[in-house]
Formats: C-alpha cells, structure tokens, sequence
C-alpha cells in the first residue's frame, strides 16, 4: 500500500510538472513569435531563444523522469556528480546563491519581469531554480534531500516575499497607490508637523491608529528626509516586525541557529499572508517573548501589549490575554505533556494581565492623568474649547480616552454597512475572505490535525479549549470585519487569527513537531501539505514581481506582449512629465493662494516632503477622512465640508481626478466608489471647475465656478 502511494506521488508530481512546464513553453512562444518574419514570426534572435528554451524544458522533463521512475539509469552518472559537487563545498554556496537571487533580478529588476508575466513561466522558473538549489545545497550521496529542499523553498519564497514589500521604494513624489501619498503625510504628523506651520495645541484628524502613526513617523525624526526613505521605511516595517515574532519564539523553542533562522522566515511567510498591520504584530511579539519568562518581567510586558494593541485597534484589546493564555496552557512542557498548577497559575495569571491593560488600564489612565493634572479650574474654563465636527476618528478615540462601553461596540459594528457577499468570490477580492482564508491556512490545519490525530502532538481537554476556543473567537471576529464597507479587499482583519494559528505551530513544534518534520517521518501526503505550506503565500509574491519603472521600453514591451495600450502596465511617468506636473502645480498655488486658502484633499506627501510650498497648510478635509466619513454617512461632518465648498473657502482645490460614474457589487470597491461619487464627487464637481488635469500622476486641480449652480439637489440628505 505504502509503495504504490509512493509511485502515485511521483506520477502526480511529474504531471504537474509536466503541465506547468508545456504552459511555460506556450507563454515563451507567445512571446516569441510576432518578433520578426525571419522564421515564420519569429526574429532570428527570438528564434533561438525560443529553441534553446523548448530544449531546456525538454531536458528537465526527461531528468525528472528518470530520476523518479529509471533511477537505475543514471546510477553511473549520479556516482560522478555527486562526489563532484560534494568536493567544493564553498563553490555550492556560490552558485547556489546567485539562483537564490536570479528569479528577483530577473522578474523585479529588468524588463522581463514585464514581459514574462505569465503564470506557467513564473512557476517553472521557480521550480528549475529550486532544484538547483536544493541539489548544490545537498551535503548526503543523495542527489536532493529532504532538509535542502525544504530550506530552498523557505528561501526563495522569503526572497519574493521580501523584494514584494520593497517594491514600492522610488523617489516618485506622487502617489502609488489610491491612498499611499496621503498615508505617508499621516506619518509625518507624528514627528514632522513643524513643516505645516501647525502648533502643538492644533487638532490635525488622521485616520490612522495611535500604533502605526508612531510607527511610520520614525523616520520624520531625521531633518529632511526623503520619500525614498520613508518608503524604504514603510517596506521594513512589513518585514522586520514578522521577523521579531519569530524571533521571540524560537529563541524559547528552538536552539539550533540555522533550524531557528528559517523558521522565522516562515513565520514571515504566513503572516505576511494579511498582511497584518505593524502595531498588532509587535504586540504578538511582545507577547510570544514574555511566554515562559519569570512573574517579574512577563507581567508587566503582557499589560503593555494589551494596552497597546487596544491604542491602536479596540478590536485587538483581548487578543494578548488570549495568546498568552493560550502559550502558557496549551504549550507546557511536562513529562506527560499535560499542565500542572504552575501552568495554570501562570496562564491565568497572564491572560488576566493581558485583559488588564487592554480593557481596564485605559479606563484607569484618564482618570490618573486627571489626578496628576496641576490644571487650576480657572486655568481649564479659560483653556481653548474647538468647536470641530465630530468624526469617526473622535468617536474611535473614545476608546482610549474612557474604556471600552456597550454604546461604543454597538457604534462599532453598526456605523457601516455589511458587505457579506465579500466572504465570497467578488470582484474586489477575487477568491472571496472564506476562500481565501482557507487556502491560506489549510495546509497549516491539516498539518496540525495529522500531528494531533496520530498522537504525535497530545492536547487533553482544557488544552484543546485554550487553543481552538480562542482561535474560533479571532475567526468571528475577523469575519465580521471584513464584511465592512471599505475592507474586505484582501485577509488582513483575519489578524489575530493568523496569529493565533502561528503560535499554535509553535505550541506543536515545541511538543512534537519538530523531529517529525527534521526526521521525515510522514507519510507523502503530509510532505506535501508542507510544501503547500511554503508555496501558497509566495504564489501572489511571485506573480506580483515587476518593475513600474520602463516607460522609456513601452514599444518593445507591446510588441513582445502583442498588446496595443500601455495603460495596463501601470508604468510611472518619466521625468519630464513628472517635473512639468509638480511646476504647474506649483506656479498654480502661487497663482490662486492670494484669493484664498488651498486645499491638498489628496497628494498631501507632496507637501510633507517639500515638492510644493503653500504659505497656509489647511488641515481639514483629508481624501481618506472624507471617505471613511462617507462611509458611515456622517452628515454631522459633512455639513462643515458642504458649507466651506459652497461659500467657496477655498481658492484652489488639489485632488485625484474625480469621476462621478456609479458602479455596483459587479465592480472592485463598487460600494465604495459610490459613497465618494455621493457625498465627494458630485457636490465639490458642482461647485468647483477644473482648470488642469494631470493624467499621467493622477492629479486634478479645481477652482470656484465664476458663477456656482443650484447644487443643493446634489448635497446627500440627512437620514
């Protein structure tokens, strides 16, 4: 039974590889052919090209066969290579790491990665590089052992994964993305509001958490900082944090540095799946790292993680308490594997100090902060009160300020529409939250039932219910969140889930998992899952891998591509069209700021970074404000907003270029665009005229309308 499982295995794995290598080779002759009319439509160049790669795939083919079904062919071969590659240890690393980075290079740094954009090539490439790999990283008589293959994968899906949250790192002033150049203004409100003229004692509204706010203005502390290093920045922080869970883990489970290297570059890879916002993160390393650590030193530790998550997301505020409950309980290290006292005191002892400084410190906080104030009553009846619209981001704040109450859970849940079809397949998340969570984290679930179901990891009950209880409370949770109006685009409510789950792999490893995966002692199909395990959260890395930065090759890139509009390529606009913009722009405020004040609604880094000067920064009115208090239909705000637009405040108005097509659930974000053609669009259009548009960077420039229209039909009514 046990071989005839094998040889299905091995037919499976060269069908597949089969299948991914002729798919490969139809995207090479797609490419190919339409490059000259040499050789039918082939350019002598592509012609060969195209040959020498049928011939390499052929090659590959054929080896894998004969290694899996005819190894006794090629035992004499096999007894030359092998000594051969085993003699020069250090040339192996030297290979094997130039095709570590070549699919990088190849696909993220040249114009290839353009052109070769298909999902059979991407696949093949990885998988001849990773054999390679694994063959020169093999030190055994074997051609390919387990160990090497598995670090091969870890490797080179990090390498994608890593060069994917660095892609964005440019000098491009303009936005990336809908909300990224705003996003990046957030950060330097922390530490760099003096370059707006704003005073300590003025509100600016950011919708943005207290944690990544701090975060992300780190790099506002150094005087004149770029946009390429804030950047750079931004990319880090979706990299390092996930390393420090890891590494806070695997420093208790795990002494064998190379062994403890690579799993933190899973832990990487799974969470990186969200991916997860930066202050939650380092909240889980917070607490993975006071697992097992003395009274003394876990206690406080876990308090300030609870208070910390719950700054940055009240819907965080358990999530310490529970993976701390879950560590200690759920992970003892006894002789029968089962908790004792002391693992009970602790677990409850710390989950409770988790729920402490996520719930109940913050209620205590402003009431310390009211004791220690030398405030006279006089001093606060004459101390400024600003009469400001309330939003979301006040409301949100409540938390903080007095705790978590009923009327601010209900408020939470209820401000913003529900999108349930959003757990399924849809046009702004194609695979759908369900879907799409399950392939995430299945393979990682059948590992663990298999490990569970074959007693190679024991849980009794209590045990069971600290791990899978609270797992099943963050997956509600997450759930729920990521039906709301404006989320739902990808899996990164299902936060403290993920994180559980990865905490439960450590639990596992520390109580059985490890030697069942270093020996090998699975069944094929397991073996399997864990490759799985590897490669799903590199797939969306690896087809993403691209340059934006090829402009000035557009023509060779539609010939190879046999495309007619350069428009889906997304390129960025070449210096010139980038300078014209930013010196228009310019000469535009200067122009209008004498008859009133200007508006940046959207472009705000422009701004943070010094590319365009205005003499009054005009706070109010942010795209990202304007369209999360759109989403909850706040009328209370938006009648500020309608009063300013409609005497006209503002002289000039910088924004995306706005559009008033509506769109539905058939459409990505159709809900959304809706709100913002609704409440935006239409009444600032209304009022305002546009006077130049930039295409290329996405920028529209309005002023006031000589003669403004009856727009009032077009202001929303107050429900």
């Amino acid at each position: 039974m046990k071989r005839s499982s094998i040889e299905f295995g091995k037919i499976l794995a060269l069908s597949a590889i089969v299948w991914v290598s002729i798919g490969a080779g139809m995207e090479f002759y797609n490419v190919a052919w339409g490059t000259g009319k040499a050789i039918g439509q082939f350019s002598p160049r592509w012609f060969l090209l195209f040959i020498s790669y049928s011939l390499l795939i052929s090659t590959a083919i054929s080896g894998i066969w004969l290694v899996l079904f005819r190894r006794d062919h090629l035992d004499s071969l096999v007894e030359k290579i092998i000594p051969l590659r085993n003699r020069f240890p250090a040339l192996n690393w030297l290979i094997a790491f130039a095709l570590l980075i070549f699919p990088f290079l190849f696909l993220q740094r040249t114009m290839w990665g353009i052109v070769f954009h298909g999902v059979y090539f991407r696949l093949f490439l990885w998988v001849f590089t990773t054999f390679l790999i694994s063959f020169f990283l093999t030190r055994s008589n074997a051609l390919i052992d387990w160990k090497p293959f598995l670090t091969t994968l870890i490797l080179t899906a990090s390498i994608f994964t890593i060069a994917i949250s660095l892609q964005d790192v440019t000098s491009y002033p303009f936005s990336l993305g809908w909300s990224e150049g705003n996003r990046l203004w957030d950060y330097s409100t922390r530490f760099g509001r003096d370059r707006y003229g704003v005073g300590e004692d003025q509100d600016i509204y950011v919708l943005l958490d207290t944690g990544r706010l701090l975060v992300g203005g780190i790099p506002f502390l150094i005087p004149n900082v770029t946009i390429e290093v804030v950047r750079l920045w931004v990319g880090l922080t979706l990299i390092l944090p996930y390393f420090l869970v890891g590494l806070a883990a695997y420093i208790v489970a795990e002494k064998n540095t190379r062994i403890w290297m690579l799993l933190i570059l899973w832990v990487f890879l799974f969470l990186r799946q969200g991916p997860i916002h930066t202050p939650l993160v380092l909240a889980a390393a917070l607490t993975i790292f006071a697992w097992r650590k003395p009274f003394w030193l876990a206690i406080p530790i876990v308090i300030y993680a609870g208070l910390f998550a719950q700054a940055s997301r009240f819907t965080w505020l358990f999530a310490p308490g529970l993976w701390i409950g879950m560590l200690e309980l759920a992970g003892a290290s006894t002789p029968d594997g089962k908790p004792d006292r002391t693992h009970w005191v602790r677990a409850i002892t710390l989950g409770l100090a988790g729920a402490f400084g996520g719930f109940l410190l913050p209620k205590i906080m402003p009431l310390i902060r009211l004791a220690l104030s030398a405030l006279s009553p006089a001093e606060a009846a004459s101390a400024p009160q600003a009469a400001a619209p309330i939003t979301t981001i006040d409301v949100t704040e409540q938390i903080t300020e007095t705790g978590l109450t009923p009327d601010f859970v209900e408020y939470a849940v209820t401000d913003q529409q529900l999108l349930w079809y959003r757990l399924l397949p849809n046009p702004t998340f194609g695979p759908g939250i369900l879907l799409g969570l399950v392939i995430a984290v299945l393979p990682v679930l059948l590992f663990l039932f298999w490990l569970l179901a074959s007693k190679k990891w024991k849980l009794n009950l209590w045990q069971n219910l600290a791990v899978w209880g609270p797992l099943l409370a963050f997956l509600a949770v997450g759930l729920v969140a990521s039906t709301k109006i404006g989320g739902g685009g990808d899996l990164h409510n299902m936060d403290m889930f993920l994180i559980g789950l990865a905490f439960t792999v450590f639990i596992a490893w520390m109580n059985g998992g490890r030697d069942v995966v270093l020996k090998n002692e699975m069944p094929v199909w397991v073996r399997v899952v864990l490759v799985l395990a590897l490669v799903i959260p590199a797939f969306v890395p690896l087809m993403e891998l691209r340059s934006n930065e090829y402009g000035s090759e557009m023509k060779t890139i539609l010939l190879l591509t046999d495309q007619t509009d350069a428009k889906p390529f997304d390129m960025l606009p070449n210096d010139e069209a980038v300078s014209t913009a930013l010196t228009e722009i310019q000469e535009a405020v200067d122009e209008f700021e004498p008859n009133g004040e200007v508006l940046f609604m959207d472009q705000r880094q422009l701004l943070a970074f010094g590319d365009i000067h205005v003499s009054q920064f005009v706070t109010e009115y942010e795209k990202k404000v304007l369209m999360n208090e759109a989403l909850s239909s706040n009328y209370e705000y938006y009648s500020n907003f309608y009063r300013d637009i409609t005497n006209q405040r503002f002289s000039l108005i910088v924004t995306e270029i706005l559009r008033t097509p509506l769109k539905d659930s058939a459409y990505e974000f159709g809900e959304e665009n809706n709100a913002w053609v609704d409440w935006v669009s239409i009444p600032v259009l209304c009022y305002y005229q546009e006077i130049q548009t930039y295409k290329d960077v996405n920028v529209m420039l309005l002023v006031p309308k000589p003669v403004p229209d009856d727009c009032s039909q077009y202001i929303p009514p107050r429900k």
